[in-house]
């Protein structure tokens, strides 16, 4: 688990040739097929050294969530330890971790009249103002989002909504656990100056290999709108804007750089409240020494269990 930029992949691919360990994409992002330069996708000379579960499953006119995503993990880590191999999890999609280790039961579907209703009010008052809302009835959900993350604080109100209770509450209940001895690995930089360095960077690496051609490609697509949550994603909803006119290049790079950012605090908020977790630094030069440590360590206790 770690931010964006901190060097999951590449750490990853390391482990997978040094142990006899499977990928298993953890990213709501990654899922979606010609979504490639803005999420960073594991280009085919990575994924021919370690091959990658759940990439290019969904197209962007679709919907991914936290229960499908769990669904299809825990059919594919069963399908790995049949293998007599290990599933290594990778990302930085800490809902989906969360619900894999803790469950989702208890979380009611989505209601289209609510989420309607939501979306109503967010054009009359904004979504800054619904996250004040959320804030009152839910601080934890709240102080994670974005006061501008309109799909995250729309289904946390709509939980709230619904059920009367809270979405970190709910999240809180024990669940199903997994029937695996779990390893958690958190990538967390020493300094952020450093990881905002790497932001830039591969934000400029993006445009230059294409972001916007990509985006007016996937606008061509029948049925894609603004509003879906493959284009909610980072660098996608500021490359829409720009292709609509709303900003220029320059706002394009500082909204988009501004946007990854704010995702990577948000998923260090996650990590750094996150039970049970190894945290190493991902900017240690000996990081690919410490995580071979932990996990050969990991594979060698109680060897005659299933592990994760």
């Amino acid at each position: 688990m770690g931010p964006t930029a901190s060097g999951k992949t590449a750490l990853a691919v390391s482990l997978v040739e040094r142990f006899p360990l499977e990928i298993i994409s953890v990213d709501s992002a990654l899922v979606y097929r010609g979504m490639d330069i803005g999420t960073a996708k594991p280009d085919a000379a990575t994924r021919a050294r370690a091959p990658h579960h759940l990439l290019d499953i969904r197209e962007p006119t679709e919907v991914y969530s936290a229960a499908a995503f769990c669904d299809d993990a825990r059919r594919l880590m069963r399908d790995i330890v049949a293998r007599g191999k290990v599933p290594l999890l990778v990302g930085g999609t800490m809902l989906y971790f969360r619900a894999l280790l803790n469950g989702l039961d208890d979380l009611p579907r989505a209601d289209a009249a609510l989420r309607k209703q939501l979306e109503t009010e967010a054009a009359s008052r904004g979504w800054p103002a619904l996250h004040a809302e959320l804030a009152r009835v839910d601080p934890p959900t709240a102080a994670r989002l974005s006061p501008n993350d309109s799909q995250r604080i729309g289904r946390a109100l709509e939980i709230f909504r619904l059920t009367g209770t809270p979405m970190s509450a709910l999240l809180d209940q024990p669940q199903m656990a997994l029937p695996y001895r779990v390893l958690q690995l958190a990538l967390i930089p020493s300094d952020r100056a450093v990881l905002h360095q790497r932001i830039a960077t591969r934000f400029e690496a993006m445009l230059a290999e294409g972001l916007i051609d990509e985006m007016q490609k996937l606008r061509r697509m029948p049925g894609l709108s603004a509003d879906l949550p493959a284009m909610r994603a980072v660098g996608y909803r500021q490359a829409w804007a720009y292709l609509d006119g709303d900003i220029d290049l320059k706002g394009l790079r500082e909204q988009g750089l501004a946007a990854t950012r704010q995702l990577a605090k948000r998923q260090l908020t996650w990590l750094r409240s996150w039970p049970d977790a190894v945290t190493l630094d991902s900017l240690a030069s000996d990081l690919e020494t410490q995580a071979f440590s932990w996990v050969g360590h990991h594979l060698a206790s109680d060897a005659g269990s299933e592990s994760t």
